[in-house]
Protein backbone atom coordinates (compact mmCIF):
# COMPACT_ATOMS: atom_id res chain seq x y z
CA UNK A 1 0.00 0.00 0.00
CA UNK A 2 1.51 3.51 -0.76
CA UNK A 3 1.77 5.86 1.96
CA UNK A 4 -0.63 8.78 1.38
CA UNK A 5 0.57 12.11 1.14
CA UNK A 6 -1.37 14.62 3.84
CA UNK A 7 -0.32 18.52 3.51
CA UNK A 8 -1.36 19.96 7.32
CA UNK A 9 -1.46 23.96 7.13
CA UNK A 10 -2.03 24.72 10.83
CA UNK A 11 -1.06 25.90 14.25
CA UNK A 12 1.66 24.77 16.43
CA UNK A 13 1.62 25.84 19.93
CA UNK A 14 2.83 25.03 22.91
CA UNK A 15 0.80 24.30 25.96
CA UNK A 16 1.86 25.78 29.35
CA UNK A 17 0.13 24.27 31.89
CA UNK A 18 -0.53 24.98 35.94
CA UNK A 19 -2.50 22.84 38.51
CA UNK A 20 -3.92 24.72 41.52
CA UNK A 21 -6.29 23.92 44.11
CA UNK A 22 -8.52 26.77 43.23
CA UNK A 23 -8.53 29.85 40.31
CA UNK A 24 -6.71 32.85 42.11
CA UNK A 25 -8.34 36.18 42.38
CA UNK A 26 -7.49 39.39 40.49
CA UNK A 27 -4.76 40.34 42.05
CA UNK A 28 -3.97 37.32 43.89
CA UNK A 29 -0.93 34.60 43.98
CA UNK A 30 -1.56 31.65 45.27
CA UNK A 31 0.66 28.07 45.47
CA UNK A 32 0.30 25.51 42.09
CA UNK A 33 0.93 22.08 42.51
CA UNK A 34 2.21 20.95 39.35
CA UNK A 35 3.31 22.81 35.96
CA UNK A 36 3.56 20.88 32.63
CA UNK A 37 4.78 22.35 29.10
CA UNK A 38 3.61 19.63 26.26
CA UNK A 39 3.50 20.29 22.46
CA UNK A 40 -0.43 21.17 21.19
CA UNK A 41 -2.06 23.66 18.28
CA UNK A 42 -4.94 21.66 16.46
CA UNK A 43 -2.73 21.68 13.02
CA UNK A 44 0.59 20.13 15.04
CA UNK A 45 -2.17 17.67 16.59
CA UNK A 46 -3.80 16.33 13.82
CA UNK A 47 0.06 16.30 11.91
CA UNK A 48 1.08 13.77 14.24
CA UNK A 49 -1.91 11.83 14.18
CA UNK A 50 -1.73 11.41 10.55
CA UNK A 51 1.63 10.62 10.56
CA UNK A 52 1.24 7.95 13.66
CA UNK A 53 -1.41 6.14 11.06
CA UNK A 54 0.82 5.99 8.35
CA UNK A 55 0.64 9.18 6.03
CA UNK A 56 3.52 10.70 4.99
CA UNK A 57 2.50 14.23 6.47
CA UNK A 58 4.05 17.48 5.38
CA UNK A 59 3.08 20.00 8.19
CA UNK A 60 3.11 24.03 7.07
CA UNK A 61 2.67 26.65 9.88
CA UNK A 62 5.28 28.78 11.87
CA UNK A 63 6.99 28.60 15.22
CA UNK A 64 9.15 31.73 17.36
CA UNK A 65 12.82 31.37 17.25
CA UNK A 66 12.45 30.92 21.01
CA UNK A 67 12.93 27.36 22.97
CA UNK A 68 9.61 26.74 22.40
CA UNK A 69 9.77 26.79 18.58
CA UNK A 70 13.07 24.15 18.87
CA UNK A 71 10.96 21.99 21.12
CA UNK A 72 8.04 22.06 18.62
CA UNK A 73 9.37 21.44 15.58
CA UNK A 74 11.73 18.41 17.48
CA UNK A 75 8.55 16.83 18.77
CA UNK A 76 7.08 17.47 15.31
CA UNK A 77 10.08 15.48 13.56
CA UNK A 78 10.17 12.92 16.29
CA UNK A 79 7.02 11.83 15.21
CA UNK A 80 7.99 11.55 11.33
CA UNK A 81 6.29 15.10 10.42
CA UNK A 82 8.20 16.58 7.73
CA UNK A 83 8.44 20.13 9.08
CA UNK A 84 10.53 21.76 6.14
CA UNK A 85 7.54 23.89 5.64
CA UNK A 86 7.58 24.98 9.54
CA UNK A 87 9.62 28.32 9.31
CA UNK A 88 11.07 29.67 12.44
CA UNK A 89 9.96 33.37 13.06
CA UNK A 90 12.35 35.34 14.33
CA UNK A 91 9.74 38.41 14.85
CA UNK A 92 7.49 37.10 17.11
CA UNK A 93 7.27 34.00 19.88
CA UNK A 94 5.80 30.86 19.44
CA UNK A 95 2.00 30.31 19.87
CA UNK A 96 1.54 29.26 23.46
CA UNK A 97 -1.95 28.32 25.24
CA UNK A 98 -2.09 29.30 28.71
CA UNK A 99 -4.01 26.61 30.61
CA UNK A 100 -4.53 27.08 34.48
CA UNK A 101 -6.20 24.12 35.69
CA UNK A 102 -8.10 23.68 39.22
CA UNK A 103 -8.82 20.67 41.62
CA UNK A 104 -12.19 19.71 40.09
CA UNK A 105 -11.07 19.61 36.64
CA UNK A 106 -12.08 22.63 35.36
CA UNK A 107 -9.63 25.09 33.19
CA UNK A 108 -9.33 28.83 32.28
CA UNK A 109 -7.35 29.09 28.71
CA UNK A 110 -5.12 32.37 27.41
CA UNK A 111 -3.98 31.51 23.63
CA UNK A 112 -2.17 33.36 22.01
CA UNK A 113 -1.37 33.20 18.48
CA UNK A 114 2.13 34.29 18.31
CA UNK A 115 3.94 33.42 14.97
CA UNK A 116 0.90 31.52 13.99
CA UNK A 117 -1.00 34.85 13.43
CA UNK A 118 1.73 36.00 11.53
CA UNK A 119 0.84 32.88 8.83
CA UNK A 120 0.28 34.58 5.15
CA UNK A 121 1.19 34.17 1.83
CA UNK A 122 4.56 32.81 2.32
CA UNK A 123 2.74 29.89 3.94
CA UNK A 124 0.07 29.15 0.90
CA UNK A 125 2.95 29.18 -1.61
CA UNK A 126 4.57 26.40 1.06
CA UNK A 127 1.55 24.44 1.16
CA UNK A 128 0.65 24.81 -3.51
CA UNK A 129 4.19 23.35 -3.27
CA UNK A 130 3.15 20.55 -1.08
CA UNK A 131 0.08 19.81 -2.71
CA UNK A 132 1.48 18.29 -5.82
CA UNK A 133 0.60 14.51 -5.40
CA UNK A 134 -0.95 15.12 -1.76
CA UNK A 135 -3.81 12.94 -1.20
CA UNK A 136 -5.61 15.54 1.09
CA UNK A 137 -5.39 18.92 2.75
CA UNK A 138 -6.05 19.43 6.41
CA UNK A 139 -7.04 22.78 7.59
CA UNK A 140 -8.41 24.57 10.98
CA UNK A 141 -9.13 27.71 12.01
CA UNK A 142 -6.09 28.80 14.70
CA UNK A 143 -4.77 30.65 11.56
CA UNK A 144 -5.63 33.66 9.72
CA UNK A 145 -8.79 32.51 7.72
CA UNK A 146 -8.09 34.22 4.47
CA UNK A 147 -4.71 31.84 4.51
CA UNK A 148 -6.88 28.97 4.73
CA UNK A 149 -9.16 30.03 2.03
CA UNK A 150 -6.34 30.43 -0.45
CA UNK A 151 -4.73 26.93 0.22
CA UNK A 152 -8.36 25.60 -0.04
CA UNK A 153 -8.77 27.31 -3.73
CA UNK A 154 -5.44 26.06 -4.43
CA UNK A 155 -6.82 22.56 -3.33
CA UNK A 156 -9.56 22.60 -5.30
CA UNK A 157 -7.42 23.72 -8.56
CA UNK A 158 -5.85 20.54 -8.17
CA UNK A 159 -8.58 17.89 -7.09
CA UNK A 160 -7.15 17.44 -3.71
CA UNK A 161 -9.61 16.81 -0.93
CA UNK A 162 -10.26 19.45 1.90
CA UNK A 163 -10.91 18.58 5.13
CA UNK A 164 -11.59 21.68 7.62
CA UNK A 165 -11.91 21.21 11.19
CA UNK A 166 -13.67 24.65 11.91
CA UNK A 167 -11.79 24.72 15.31
CA UNK A 168 -11.98 27.10 17.46
CA UNK A 169 -15.56 28.18 16.46
CA UNK A 170 -15.17 31.41 14.45
CA UNK A 171 -16.86 32.48 11.29
CA UNK A 172 -16.51 31.04 8.00
CA UNK A 173 -16.27 32.42 4.83
CA UNK A 174 -19.09 31.25 2.42
CA UNK A 175 -16.45 30.29 -0.10
CA UNK A 176 -14.64 27.82 1.82
CA UNK A 177 -17.81 26.62 3.32
CA UNK A 178 -18.20 25.18 -0.65
CA UNK A 179 -14.06 24.76 -0.40
CA UNK A 180 -14.77 21.96 2.16
CA UNK A 181 -14.78 18.02 0.81
CA UNK A 182 -15.43 17.22 3.96
CA UNK A 183 -16.38 19.95 7.12
CA UNK A 184 -16.04 18.40 10.48
CA UNK A 185 -17.20 20.21 13.49
CA UNK A 186 -17.94 19.18 17.26
CA UNK A 187 -21.32 19.88 18.76
CA UNK A 188 -20.33 22.89 20.10
CA UNK A 189 -18.89 24.52 17.03
CA UNK A 190 -21.57 22.78 14.66
CA UNK A 191 -24.18 24.74 16.79
CA UNK A 192 -21.96 27.87 16.28
CA UNK A 193 -22.54 27.52 12.81
CA UNK A 194 -26.23 26.47 12.82
CA UNK A 195 -27.56 28.55 15.55
CA UNK A 196 -29.52 25.58 17.74
CA UNK A 197 -28.23 23.12 19.75
CA UNK A 198 -27.00 19.54 18.70
CA UNK A 199 -27.93 17.18 21.62
CA UNK A 200 -28.80 14.12 19.92
CA UNK A 201 -29.32 12.41 16.35
CA UNK A 202 -31.68 14.11 15.01
CA UNK A 203 -30.36 17.84 15.94
CA UNK A 204 -27.28 16.34 14.42
CA UNK A 205 -28.92 15.40 11.46
CA UNK A 206 -30.57 18.38 11.09
CA UNK A 207 -27.38 20.55 11.28
CA UNK A 208 -25.33 18.59 8.70
CA UNK A 209 -28.27 19.08 6.62
CA UNK A 210 -28.31 23.05 6.91
CA UNK A 211 -24.52 22.90 6.21
CA UNK A 212 -25.10 20.61 3.12
CA UNK A 213 -27.04 23.09 2.01
CA UNK A 214 -24.00 25.99 2.36
CA UNK A 215 -21.83 24.13 -0.27
CA UNK A 216 -19.74 21.41 1.96
CA UNK A 217 -19.01 18.27 -0.03
CA UNK A 218 -19.92 15.87 3.27
CA UNK A 219 -20.71 17.16 6.48
CA UNK A 220 -19.47 15.11 9.97
CA UNK A 221 -20.33 16.34 13.46
CA UNK A 222 -17.89 14.90 16.18
CA UNK A 223 -20.49 14.72 19.05
CA UNK A 224 -17.96 12.92 21.51
CA UNK A 225 -19.34 10.13 23.73
CA UNK A 226 -22.31 10.01 21.85
CA UNK A 227 -20.54 9.15 18.88
CA UNK A 228 -21.00 10.78 15.07
CA UNK A 229 -22.88 11.90 12.59
CA UNK A 230 -22.20 12.13 8.98
CA UNK A 231 -23.89 13.24 5.52
CA UNK A 232 -23.25 13.77 1.94
CA UNK A 233 -25.77 14.37 -0.64
CA UNK A 234 -26.68 10.66 -0.90
CA UNK A 235 -27.76 10.56 2.66
CA UNK A 236 -26.39 10.05 6.14
CA UNK A 237 -25.88 8.06 9.61
CA UNK A 238 -25.31 8.22 13.47
CA UNK A 239 -22.71 6.18 14.94
CA UNK A 240 -22.70 5.54 18.32
CA UNK A 241 -19.12 5.92 20.03
CA UNK A 242 -16.98 3.19 20.76
CA UNK A 243 -16.79 2.10 24.63
CA UNK A 244 -13.68 3.17 26.23
CA UNK A 245 -12.18 4.21 29.75
CA UNK A 246 -12.05 7.89 29.53
CA UNK A 247 -8.71 9.24 30.67
CA UNK A 248 -8.40 12.46 29.19
CA UNK A 249 -10.79 14.30 26.08
CA UNK A 250 -7.64 16.12 25.08
CA UNK A 251 -7.42 16.30 21.34
CA UNK A 252 -9.22 13.39 21.08
CA UNK A 253 -11.13 15.58 17.89
CA UNK A 254 -7.81 15.96 16.25
CA UNK A 255 -7.25 12.11 16.72
CA UNK A 256 -10.39 11.66 14.48
CA UNK A 257 -9.52 14.15 12.24
CA UNK A 258 -6.07 12.97 11.39
CA UNK A 259 -7.47 9.04 10.94
CA UNK A 260 -10.16 10.45 8.69
CA UNK A 261 -7.50 11.99 6.66
CA UNK A 262 -5.26 8.89 6.35
CA UNK A 263 -8.64 6.80 5.57
CA UNK A 264 -10.31 8.87 2.54
CA UNK A 265 -6.58 9.48 1.48
CA UNK A 266 -6.73 5.38 1.30
CA UNK A 267 -9.60 5.09 -0.38
CA UNK A 268 -11.64 3.56 2.37
CA UNK A 269 -15.72 4.44 1.81
CA UNK A 270 -16.68 7.40 4.24
CA UNK A 271 -18.39 4.68 6.57
CA UNK A 272 -15.70 2.66 6.88
CA UNK A 273 -13.40 5.95 7.27
CA UNK A 274 -15.81 7.27 10.26
CA UNK A 275 -15.12 4.04 12.06
CA UNK A 276 -11.44 3.87 11.55
CA UNK A 277 -11.80 7.63 12.97
CA UNK A 278 -13.86 6.88 15.40
CA UNK A 279 -11.59 3.78 16.90
CA UNK A 280 -8.44 6.67 16.83
CA UNK A 281 -10.57 9.16 19.09
CA UNK A 282 -11.67 6.70 21.02
CA UNK A 283 -8.36 5.60 21.98
CA UNK A 284 -6.94 8.82 22.09
CA UNK A 285 -9.19 9.37 24.79
CA UNK A 286 -8.00 6.38 26.80
CA UNK A 287 -4.12 8.55 27.54
CA UNK A 288 -3.08 11.48 28.79
CA UNK A 289 -1.98 14.56 27.06
CA UNK A 290 -2.52 15.63 23.39
CA UNK A 291 0.32 14.33 21.05
CA UNK A 292 1.24 12.00 22.87
CA UNK A 293 -2.00 10.73 23.32
CA UNK A 294 -2.41 9.87 19.66
CA UNK A 295 -2.24 6.44 18.84
CA UNK A 296 -0.59 4.15 16.40
CA UNK A 297 -1.91 2.79 13.05
CA UNK A 298 -1.00 -0.87 14.78
CA UNK A 299 -3.30 0.21 18.24
CA UNK A 300 -5.70 0.93 15.67
CA UNK A 301 -5.89 -2.21 13.99
CA UNK A 302 -5.74 -4.03 16.84
CA UNK A 303 -8.62 -2.18 18.66
CA UNK A 304 -10.92 -3.04 15.33
CA UNK A 305 -10.45 -6.36 15.52
CA UNK A 306 -11.41 -6.96 18.86
CA UNK A 307 -14.79 -5.22 18.60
Amino acid sequence: MNMPAVVVLGSVNMDVVATAPRFPQPGETISGTRFVTAPGGKGANQAVAAARLGASVRMIGRVGADVFGKQLLETLKDNGVDTSGVVRDRLDHSGIAHITLNAQGQNTIIVVPGANGACGSAEVKRAVAALEGASALMLQLEIPVEVSLAAAREAAKRDVPVILDPAPANPIPDELFKLASYLTPNETEAQALVGFPIVDAPSAQRAARQLLRRGSGCVVIKMGGQGAYYACAYGGEFLPALEVEVVDTVAAGDAFNGALAVAISEGKELRDAMTWAMASGALAVTRPGAQDSMPYRKDVEEFLRGR
